[in-house]
């Protein structure tokens, strides 16, 4: 480990002031962290890798402190390994901290420098981010891993494609889903013999696709009963159910049903200043993921295999009257609406009535 201070490396192990707090900037070799006193002094400044062993023996030996790190790839087994330490640990949403964020001196050290004040006056200025269990991340993994062979699939389906039309011809059918090799036997020698290798190796990421997805839904089973309860709402499928589970983990984090939809970035941003209340685009923080299987559920729910419910009506409703973009916004109005009502159902453990509201009303007219 390369010494960048003056302080002499075995300071680090000895320091012994009561209260720490320390700021560490993570890099994907070599992290940087910077201690401080109670008075706000900077104890030490030094450039650790980013290893479990390097950062055990250099934060092991550390009185229990609080530690302030930025949300990144490597956080959240780094924010595990320094909890099991014993430490105070606050996980930073950078993109909500200008200090950091938009800083002119853009520098690893002086970014450990600004965390370390930031969580001494007060954690909730770093807008602090909880992660996932380590079993809630392997499993979402299992997702992720998915997600990364549809695109690929996508891409390559993509390109099959130009290729034929740039050549004057077209590819039978239009489902990613059934194109292989066989699609290709209307097609020119010449382009038959171009597109072989690609409509195979096609073939071949369905097929893991679909083994996916045989994995998912054994997991579901399993592990994560209350997929079941979420599958109640027609439009909501074994993937859409278990990503909701394991993105949010835990559905007592949040105090109403209703700021799941802004957890997830599906609510409108607020700017309002005096008499001017412009109408904002949603904020699309949270998880990128869940947010677009959101939007796909909503857009069955509203489309032509959609079953009546409340949620139905009350969506083409609004895009009745929504102009030009209306059945966009309906859309995404939906996958809030869903949102919220999946937590509903998940921690209440009710049975889904599809047309709930329409009864009530229909009950107090007659009452």
């Amino acid at each position: 480990m390369k010494k960048v201070s003056t302080v002499s490396t075995k300071q680090s192990r000895n320091i012994s002031q009561p209260t720490l707090t320390i700021g560490l900037d993570l890099g994907d070799r070599n992290s940087w962290y910077c201690v401080l006193d109670e008075a706000g002094q900077i104890q030490l400044e030094q450039r650790v890798r980013t290893h479990a062993k390097a950062l055990q023996d250099v934060f092991g030996t550390m009185p229990h402190s609080r530690i302030a790190l930025e949300i990144g790839t490597h956080s959240p087994w780094i924010s595990r390994l320094l909890g099991e330490l014993g430490h105070e640990v606050i996980v930073a949403n950078a993109r909500k901290v200008r200090l950091i964020g938009e800083s002119r001196k853009k520098d690893d050290r002086l970014d450990a420098q600004t965390l370390a004040r930031l969580a001494r006056i007060d954690p909730e200025l770093l807008y602090p981010v909880k992660h996932r269990s380590a079993q809630a991340q392997a499993d979402l993994m299992m997702i992720r891993a998915r997600a990364g062979l549809v695109r690929s699939r996508t891409s390559l389906v993509n390109t099959a494609r130009g290729l034929a039309k740039s050549y004057g011809e077209r590819l039978r059918g239009c489902n990613v889903r059934n194109l292989d090799p066989e699609k290709a036997e209307g097609l020119s020698p010449e382009l038959q013999r171009a597109l072989e290798p690609l409509l195979a190796t096609i073939e071949e990421l369905s097929e893991r696709i679909l083994e996916y997805n045989d994995r998912i839904a054994a997991l579901a089973q399993s592990r994560y009963p209350q997929v079941e309860l979420l599958k109640q709402i027609k439009g909501v499928g074994t993937l859409i159910a278990l990503t909701f589970l394991l993105t949010l983990e835990d559905p007592h984090r949040f105090r109403k049903s209703r700021d799941v939809g802004g957890y997830l970035g599906l609510q409108p941003g607020r700017r309002n200043s005096g008499e001017s209340e412009p109408q904002l685009h949603i904020s699309k923080e949270g998880d990128p993921y869940l947010r677009t299987l959101l939007v796909q559920g909503a857009q069955h729910i509203l489309g032509p295999f959609g079953i009546d419910c409340d949620l139905r009506r009350w969506g083409l409703k609004l895009a009745e009257r929504g102009g030009r973009s209306g059945k966009k916004r309906a859309i995404v109005a939906t996958a809030r609406k869903l949102a919220v009502l999946l937590h509903h159902l998940w921690v209440s453990g009710e049975v889904y009535e599809p047309l709930h509201n329409c009864k009530r009303n229909t009950l107090a007219i007659a009452a």
